[in-house]
């Protein structure tokens, strides 16, 4: 969409409507987008990286600008993200981690390539730098106050809103990591039946992906403290969306939805204006108290639409939210996971017939019980593991039907392998870095900064 059309101003809910809709299209043009992010800090002495100084996000961002064909995006004169032209970007959560959005890709080979590139670049400039980044789902070490905000206007208006809707939404904001995979729809029924299947079995990635065992330095009970984190962050914008599953889910249902979270702010002639609390639906009339008499563009609804955090999230695409940042080989499971089972029509049909007949009380307590269980948590008589054994060869099924190959004529299966590993043994990432806490890492976390890095 052009940025003509974003500045436009919006007169009517159709028009939110049509934008969500307008990301419909054909098979042959479906791509899958990774996200992944991960914590930066200081190798001699393990503390979380500030934005400034000799070593530091600006530092990094800075360099990898200066050796390669990056981009920065400057907020106040300071950089705080990255573009090149392939349309990836690195960007700043708001503790620091170091986010890639990556490009709209063809398959998980070029996924993976992305990734490897992305990594070696980063290694490059931090190493020097006596810098090295970690990927887990939560910051293992460091207390809240230990952490460094990021110089973002947006953050400092969702940092003190936060406060006063959970009590963990800090923990969010500065602690967690996460990887993400963005895929496509065709229709508005195959948006709606990809968003059931992927909400209904987002706490199995959920589980799979469990790499979050620590808090300040010492096991917090729970296998995906990432996962819990967001359920005591704010009510009005997370969760597992019941009203997915109801008949009159579609383009419309969520547009409702998102008109209904309070906002956050709305961005004019480069500065944040707070809105928090505020509603869509009033800023749609005319009435926002924030901006009297305005009223909002496509480019306020795409930055409104950022704003809500479900466990799958509804742009112009379908986003996976459910699991833990972690290892390089993790980062290109997620999209081969997602894209076998969403991608091909008999995978997705059969993963669906695997949570057809869950309840919602059913669903919200695997959602409960996941962050803490992994593996053993269960449904209908059924655990995580087994449905995850069965759900990864759907997936399977699913890329060897896609049947993208790499020069070597492998197909894309291959990337499943460290999820199959965690479904056969039942042994979940955060349990493994458990069972080396209490033995060869002697009751310590630092290990995971040395054998766990990147």
């Amino acid at each position: 969409m052009t940025t003509s059309t974003n500045i436009q101003h919006v007169e009517s809910r159709a028009e939110l409507v049509e934008y969500l809709a307008s990301g419909c299209k054909p098979e042959g043009r479906w791509k899958l987008g990774t996200e992944h992010e991960k914590f930066g800090y200081t190798v001699d002495d393990l503390r979380p990286l500030p934005y400034e100084g000799e070593r530091s996000i600006h530092a990094i961002l800075t360099a990898l600008a200066a050796r390669y064909e990056w981009r920065p995006t400057l907020e106040g004169g300071l950089p705080i993200a990255l573009l090149d032209d392939t349309g990836a970007s690195i960007t700043l959560e708001p503790g620091g981690q170091l986010e890639l959005s990556g490009a709209l890709l063809d398959n998980i080979h070029q996924t993976c390539t992305e990734v490897n590139t992305h990594l070696r670049q980063v290694r490059s400039v931090s190493e020097p730098l006596g810098i090295a980044f970690l990927g887990m789902g939560f910051q293992p070490k460091w207390r809240r106050e230990d952490m460094q905000w990021m110089p973002k206007a947006r953050y400092r208006i969702m940092r003190q809103y936060m406060q006063k809707v959970g009590t963990l939404g800090l923990d969010m904001m500065t602690r967690t990591s996460t990887v993400q995979v963005n895929l496509d729809f065709s229709s508005e029924a195959d948006m709606v039946r990809k968003f059931r299947t992927a909400l209904a079995l987002q706490p199995i990635a959920t589980a799979l992906f469990a790499n979050s065992p620590f808090t300040d330095g010492r096991p917090n009970g729970y296998l995906s403290y990432r996962s819990r984190v967001w359920e005591d962050t704010d009510p009005d914008r997370t969760g597992m969306l019941p009203f997915v599953f109801d008949a009159g889910m579609g383009f419309e249902r969520y547009t409702d939805y998102m008109l209904d979270v309070p906002m956050y702010f709305v961005y004019r002639n480069g500065e944040y204006v707070d809105a928090t609390g505020q509603s869509f639906r009033d800023f749609l009339a005319g009435r926002l108290p924030a901006l009297p008499g305005e009223k909002p563009t496509l480019k306020d609804w795409e930055d409104h639409l950022t704003t809500a955090f479900p466990e799958v999230r509804l742009k112009r695409y379908l986003e996976m939210r459910g699991a833990d940042g972690g290892p390089w080989a993790r980062l290109c499971a997620l999209p081969a996971l997602w894209a076998g089972l969403l991608y091909h029509q008999p995978s997705l049909e059969a993963a669906w017939d695997v949570a057809r007949d869950w309840s919602m009380e059913e669903r919200l307590q695997l959602r409960s019980d996941v962050p803490r269980l992994g593996m053993r948590a269960a449904i209908r008589g059924r655990t995580v593991r087994e449905i995850a054994l069965d759900v990864i060869d759907m997936a399977r099924e699913g890329l060897t039907a896609r049947a993208r190959l790499n020069a070597a004529g492998d197909n894309e299966t291959g990337f499943l392998t460290p999820l199959q590993e965690v479904a056969e043994t039942g042994v979940t990432p955060a349990e493994r870095k458990l069972g080396w806490y209490h033995g060869k890492w002697r009751e310590s976390v630092d290990p995971v900064f040395t054998e766990c890095a990147y």
